[in-house]
């Protein structure tokens, strides 16, 4: 039988393992795109951030127009793979070749831009093909995935791009989410496949810690960059007005 209340404990023994074997990688690959990030937003340019397929959405609202975010952070949020429309429908654009390619060549990225691609598995069509063509464009790319995750499915799988490519493979800097294979974490009594997802948790440490060291450097350096506050809070839309003209029209979902 199973102890109902040890299922929470075990999920977050589980999750806080995953963060901590995160946090306790080597921080270079992280530092090294903080850096890189604040470079470019020093010089108040924008950062995109895509999250092609269907939970993986949700990397690009996780740091967007966030309380705590940078408001440099410009997110793709292309109706094609969302759950939205079709769960079934989202897994099915994920998986057609080309339409990567198309939501970056829509958005306009071109060579000096920076672009993000938060995509747990790493090894669908949509985000392969947008790394592709954002590396064809020289835009530079960050993958904020799974390496192993990516390694362990067969190179013939039906989800995966005609190439076999992996996404960490095709993007200049990596951070890599540890998620393992078949992302849900535990076992239950009676219940066959495995339950309670970790990708979101993963990806959403990693993005959150990114946004934050970039910040970081941008302060040693003596630049502010503006962070957006909770609307919810007093105080929350005076800061933010101060700001939005600044960003309205250059942010596409604003």
């Amino acid at each position: 039988m199973n102890d109902h209340k040890s299922i929470m404990s075990r999920y977050l023994m589980y999750i806080t393992g995953l963060l901590h074997e995160i946090e306790s990688s080597p921080h270079e690959p992280l530092m090294e795109v903080a850096t890189l990030l604040a470079d470019h937003i020093a010089e108040d340019k924008l950062v995109y951030l895509y999250g092609p397929g269907g939970h993986s959405n949700m990397n690009a609202t996780e740091v967007f127009f966030r309380a705590g975010g940078l408001m440099h952070i410009s997110a793709i949020l292309d109706e094609g793979t969302m759950i939205s429309n079709g769960a079934l429908r989202s897994m099915a654009v994920e998986r057609t070749p080309g339409y990567g390619a198309l939501v970056i060549e829509d958005n306009r990225l071109a060579s000096g831009d920076i672009l993000i691609i938060a995509n747990a598995y790493g090894i669908n069509t949509a985000c392969v093909d947008a790394a592709l063509e954002a590396r064809r464009r020289g835009v530079t790319t960050v993958a904020v995935t799974s390496v192993g995750h990516a390694d362990a499915v067969p190179k013939s799988h039906i989800a995966r791009h005609p190439s076999g490519s992996n996404l960490y493979e095709l993007c200049d800097y990596v951070l890599d989410s540890k998620v393992k294979p078949g992302d849900a974490a535990i076992q239950i009594d009676g219940i066959e496949p495995k339950m309670g997802s970790t990708s979101t948790f993963a990806n959403a440490f990693l993005l959150n810690s990114l946004m934050m060291t970039t910040a970081a450097v941008l302060a040693e350096r003596g630049v502010e960059a503006p962070v957006w506050r909770s609307g919810n809070v007093p105080g929350g839309d005076e800061w933010n007005n101060q700001f939005i003209e600044r960003f309205k029209g250059r942010v596409r979902w604003l």
